[in-house]
C-alpha cells in the first residue's frame, strides 16, 4: 500500500482516502519501530477528526510497547517544548495547521525535538507504515494524559523581562484554532504579575468547523477581521495565528498587515543588541534587510535552504541564538531550536514598550529601505522548466546567481528569488528592491508576465 500522505518535511492528506485511522495506527507502529521508542508525548489540534487520529496513533504506539503521554489539545509547539523539556524519545502533533477542512496530518519529531523529515528518517517511517509487516505485540506501553502546559508557559514568557512591559492593548485572534487556551494562560500569568496588557480576543473559542474560516492569515481576506478589531479598539498591536500556532502574523497600530520579512530584521536587531556576535539564521527568499541589520549590530548573517528541517539543522549546526523565515517561521535555540508562534509577539510587545514606540514606526524605515513583493504564488505545470526560462532571460545582465534554494538573481538594485513548492505544484516568486517601489511594481509584472505568458 503506497501512503501518499508522506511529504518532504511532515504528514498531510485528505481524510479518509489518505489518512484515517488505520493509517494512523500504522504510523504510530513504524515511528516506534524506528526510534525503538520507550516514552513518547502526543497532542493534537482542534480539527474534528484529529482525536481519533491521535487515539488512533497511540494505539499504534501502544502496541509497540512505547509510552504514551498524550498532553490533549495543543499547538505543535507544546510538543516540541515536551519533546526536550522532558525525557522522552519524541513526540507526534496530529495536525493539519492551515490546510483545508477535509485534511489532517501529523509533525513528527525525535528526542530533544530534533525534526524528523524525508533525509532524516521519514522515508524509513514511510517503508515500514507502507509494509505493514510488525510483529504481534509482546507487552503493551502505558498511556497516561500529562500536561507541561505550565512549564511551557513560564519557559516563553522567560524570554521577555515583565517588569519592561508598558501598557498595551493587543488584538489576538486564535482564528477558532488552538492558540485560545494558551492566550487565556498567558493572560493569566500576565494578571496575576500586575503587568499592563489587555487582550481583545476575536475567534477565541476553539472549533473544529472553523466558523470564521481556515486559519490561515498568509490569505489576504483572512486578515480582515483582525485589522478591523485593532482599528476598532485602537490597539497597539494585532496578532494572528494559524491552526496550530506555530506560525504568527503581526499587524500595526493602523491595522496594517507586516509582512514576516520585516518582523525576522526586528527580531534579529532585538536578540543581537543583547548579545552581540551571535549568528541568525536567514532563508534565501528574501535577504537584504536582514543581512543589513544583522551586520549593523555586530551579527553574523548566514543563509539557509527554506523549509524548517533545513532552517533547524543549520542553527544547531552553527549554534545560532534565532532563525527566521518570510513565511513567520521564527526559530529559536534555547527553544531547542524549533519555531514557535508565541515568543516572537512577545519579543514584540517587549520591543515597543522598551523604545516607546509604534510598530508602524519600527518598520517604516526598512519597509521604505527594501520594499518587497511578499510571496506571489502561481499554479505551473512544469517548474524547472519555468525556472531555467528566467534564468535565461536575465542571464545577459550578468546577475550574481545562488542556487540555495530555487533560483537567486542579484543585481545592483533589485534582487529576485524564485523556488518549486515542496508541497504544492506551485512557482513561488519573491522580489524586492533596494528602495525603489516603481522598480519594484515593474519587476513583478515583467517576471510574471514569463511565468504566465
Amino acid at each position: 500500500m503506497s501512503l501518499s500522505c508522506f511529504k518532504a518535511y511532515d504528514i498531510r492528506g485528505r481524510l479518509g482516502t489518505e489518512l484515517n485511522e488505520d493509517i494512523a495506527y500504522r504510523i504510530g507502529r513504524a515511528y516506534a519501530h524506528f526510534l525503538s521508542a520507550k516514552r513518547v508525548v502526543i497532542g493534537s489540534d482542534i480539527r474534528l477528526y484529529s482525536k481519533p487520529l491521535k487515539q488512533a496513533l497511540a494505539r499504534g504506539l501502544l502496541d509497540s510497547g512505547t509510552d504514551v503521554l498524550d498532553l490533549g489539545m495543543t499547538g505543535t509547539e507544546e510538543i516540541y517544548f515536551a519533546s526536550f523539556h522532558l525525557d522522552v524519545d519524541g513526540g507526534i502533533e496530529v495536525t493539519a495547521s492551515h490546510n483545508p477542512i477535509n485534511f489532517n496530518g501529523m509533525k513528527l519529531v525525535g528526542r530533544g525535538a530534533r525534526p524528523i523529515s524525508g533525509d532524516t528518517g521519514l522515508n524509513e517511517i514511510k517503508r515500514l507504515a507502507e509494509e505493514n509487516n510488525f510483529s504481534t505485540p509482546i507487552k503493551i506501553g502505558k498511556f497516561e494524559k500529562f500536561s507541561t502546559q505550565n512549564n511551557y508557559i513560564n519557559h516563553i514568557l522567560s524570554y521577555i523581562d515583565l517588569a519592561n512591559i508598558k501598557p498595551l492593548k493587543l488584538v489576538v485572534n486564535a482564528g477558532n484554532g488552538a492558540a485560545g487556551h494558551i492566550i487565556d494562560a498567558i493572560e493569566d500569568k500576565l494578571q496575576r504579575a500586575k503587568v499592563p496588557v489587555e487582550f481583545i480576543k476575536i475567534h477565541h473559542t476553539p472549533d473544529g468547523t472553523f466558523p470564521n474560516g481556515i486559519p490561515n492569515p498568509l490569505l489576504p481576506e483572512n486578515r480582515k477581521a483582525t485589522a478591523q478589531a485593532v482599528r476598532e479598539h485602537k490597539a497597539d498591536i494585532g496578532i494572528a495565528w494559524d491552526g496550530d500556532f506555530d506560525r504568527c502574523f503581526l499587524f500595526d497600530e493602523n491595522g496594517e498587515y507586516i509582512e514576516g520579512y520585516y518582523i525576522v530584521g526586528l527580531l534579529a536587531r532585538s536578540f543581537l543588541a543583547k548579545k552581540p556576535g551571535e549568528k541568525i539564521i536567514h532563508d534565501p527568499r528574501l535577504t537584504w534587510n536582514t543581512i543589513d541589520i544583522v551586520k549593523a549590530a555586530g551579527g553574523i548573517p548566514i543563509q539557509s535552504k527554506t523549509g524548517h528541517a533545513f532552517i533547524k539543522e543549520r542553527m544547531r549546526s552553527e549554534n545560532a541564538i534565532y532563525g527566521g523565515e518570510m513565511s513567520a517561521h521564527h526559530y529559536f535555540r534555547d527553544f531547542g531550536y524549533c519555531d514557535s508562534g508565541m515568543i516572537p509577539w512577545l519579543l514584540i510587545t517587549e520591543l515597543l514598550s522598551v523604545k516607546e514606540t509604534k510598530l508602524s514606526e519600527l518598520v517604516r524605515e526598512r519597509i521604505d529601505a527594501y520594499p518587497c513583493s511578499g510571496e506571489i504564488n502561481t499554479t505551473v505545470k512544469n517548474g524547472e522548466a519555468t525556472l531555467m526560462k528566467i534564468k535565461e532571460y536575465f542571464s545577459e545582465l550578468n546577475p550574481v546567481v545562488d542556487l540555495t534554494d530555487g533560483v537567486s538573481l542579484d543585481f545592483d538594485s533589485w534582487r529576485t528569488n524564485i523556488r518549486i513548492s515542496n508541497t504544492e505544484p506551485l512557482l513561488r516568486l519573491n522580489i524586492e528592491t533596494k528602495a525603489n517601489p516603481e522598480l519594484l511594481r515593474k519587476k513583478v509584472l515583467e517576471i510574471s508576465s514569463i511565468i504566465e505568458p
